[in-house]
């Protein structure tokens, strides 16, 4: 292991549930204060290893054409890199006027990328993994709810690249176990059924296996489905 890999401290990686770590950072967009600036949203805060890399590439490009969809959802996006904010301006203009990935091209990435120069805000979210680089962020994926709590998190290597569909999966159904007091089976999408909660006591269990609501069914006092059409989810 080299020395540069050595000597860059590291802090662990907040878990679900806890605050997320506040910061005020540099970006393509200006002067960001976390969690002032997203008061009320959900916000997705992403790393990546390097501008001009071709995978990132692929990445904002993606992020970009579905950001009015996040927008919907009632969610921001914060990019982040240990690069300057003159190398993230260069990278996302050159995106913008010479590239193309599937059907998207001159793609307007309008949402910040922070400058990370220091590492503070990589070290407060655990983003800086010495075994899989030194020098570079990996590609980690924070969703801070509304009241600025770590929801979930996902982390991948260096090497590839994020799966869109499951991040804004994620995110909906996220969103909807708030909304309706329920829970998302495996491999759930919007308009799939949704588990109603286990009963804490015999009598509404009694009450649960018995219950005529046609929306309800009941394959046993503790496997209980809703049906949850699209459009009470997303409007």
């Amino acid at each position: 292991m080299s020395d540069v890999v050595n000597t860059i401290p590291t802090t662990r990686v907040p878990l679900i549930g806890e605050t997320a770590p506040s910061f005020t950072a540099e970006t393509s967009q200006g002067i960001i204060n976390f969690p002032e600036d997203y008061k009320g949203k959900w916000v997705i805060l992403f790393s990546h290893p390097a501008d001009f890399t071709p995978v990132c590439t692929t990445e904002f490009m993606t992020f970009a054409r579905l950001m009015p969809q996040f927008e919907k959802l009632n969610t921001k996006l914060v990019g982040l890199s240990i690069d300057s904010v003159y190398s993230h301006i260069a990278w996302l203009r050159t995106i913008r006027e010479k590239l193309q990935y599937k059907d998207m091209k001159e793609m307007e990435i309008t949402f910040p990328v922070i400058a990370d120069l220091k590492m503070d805000v990589s070290r407060k979210y655990g983003m800086l993994q010495p075994e899989a680089s030194g020098t570079q962020a990996v590609r980690a994926v924070f969703f801070i709810d509304p009241e600025s709590k770590v929801r979930a998190l996902i982390y991948y290597p260096l090497s590839n690249g994020r799966n869109f569909e499951e991040i804004m999966r994620l995110l909906i159904a996220m969103q909807t176990a708030d909304a309706h007091g329920i829970a998302t089976p495996a491999d759930w999408k919007p308009g799939d059924d949704v588990i109603v909660p286990p009963p804490g006591s015999c009598g509404v269990a009694k009450e649960r296996v018995e219950t005529k609501d046609p929306d309800i069914y009941v394959q046993d006092w503790f496997f209980t489905f809703k049906k949850m059409p699209v459009e009470k989810i997303i409007k």
